[in-house]
């Protein structure tokens, strides 16, 4: 067995004189979590609808699990499991009896109780749909996906609308699917879904991958500056770390402090001559942080026009 899960070289696709994918080049492991980033309009959905098999492609070769989407078998379609950004569910079934329903059109389906384990549903499985929370619908969502028992899923922004603490939860059981030997190709929106969940992130701009690299990466390209963070009192001269960075200064005028705040693309080194200053004038340099760039950061500044 490929240790490759999907394979795609040199994809392309158009709608009229508008050119969605650009050629697109790129492979995803087994048994990865792989997210893919961008705004609306980048060709992102384009691109994974014709993973999915759901869209004709114009140019360029594409294997998923295999196969060429394109000639998709009933086979290759029993190893692939799908929750799309908006679903219906049938309001007068249980869970239990959703799962049921969709355990009949597989030849080798998981056990329904099994799939309602995993999704956390154990308290809600005779729960109709109807009544079910918005996050609970979204759990029964990934159960109908997984009760084929696929060895591929591809979730369409499974968390949009969630309140937090929905959203945390929903991670934990996308990150469990790792576990069960899985593959996940997951769009979002969310930068921090992309960064606790994947393994790797690809972000797609104008039709292009303009970066592919795992969220930690991305988020230390060294293109974008580290910022240290300190809060100190406002009589204190910065005139000695002056060329530390870039330096600004704030705070509420009257609370005798300011709050400095430095970018730099060499953090090590600023934050040496930074606490030194601070040692040798013999203060402390309170709320002391050094960030360096989110993937959100990254984000803005490679899709950003």
């Amino acid at each position: 067995m490929s240790e490759t899960a999907i394979t795609i070289r040199g994809l392309r696709k158009s709608y009229d004189e508008l050119e969605a994918v650009k050629g697109i080049d790129l492979e995803v492991a087994r048994e990865e979590v792989f997210a893919v980033l961008g705004p609306n309009g980048a060709g992102k959905t384009t691109t994974v609808e014709i993973l999915e098999g759901y869209l004709d492609r114009d140019g360029g070769e594409v294997s998923v699990l295999g196969v060429d989407p394109a000639r998709p078998t009933a086979a290759w379609r029993e190893k692939i499991g799908i929750v799309l950004q908006s679903t219906t569910l049938e309001p007068a079934l249980t869970a239990r009896e959703s799962l049921q329903q969709y355990a009949g059109y597989y030849r080798n389906p998981r056990n329904v109780d099994d799939v309602i384990e995993l999704v956390g549903l154990q308290n809600q499985a005779d729960t109709r749909a109807r009544k079910l929370s918005g996050g609970q619908q979204r759990r029964l969502d990934v159960g109908i996906a997984l009760i084929g028992d696929p060895d591929l899923l591809f979730l369409d922004e499974p968390t949009t609308g969630f309140d937090p603490s929905a959203r945390r939860q929903a991670w934990e059981m996308i990150a469990g699917l790792r576990d069960l030997g899985k593959t996940v190709l997951l769009t979002t929106h969310y930068m921090e879904e992309a960064q606790f969940l994947a393994d790797r992130v690809a972000i797609i701009s104008d039709g292009r991958i303009v970066a592919l690299d795992t969220p930690e990466n991305l988020g230390d390209r060294g293109q974008l500056p580290t910022t240290i963070y300190f809060v100190i009192p406002e009589s204190i001269d910065l005139a000695e770390i002056a060329g530390t960075g870039e330096i600004l200064i704030g705070g509420e005028s009257g609370t005798g402090l300011k709050t400095v705040q430095i970018s730099t693309h060499e953090p090590v080194a600023g934050l040496n001559r930074i606490t030194g200053w601070a040692m040798g004038q013999g203060f402390e340099l309170d709320q002391l942080e050094v960030r360096r760039p989110s993937l959100e950061d990254v984000y803005l500044e490679l899709t950003e026009s």
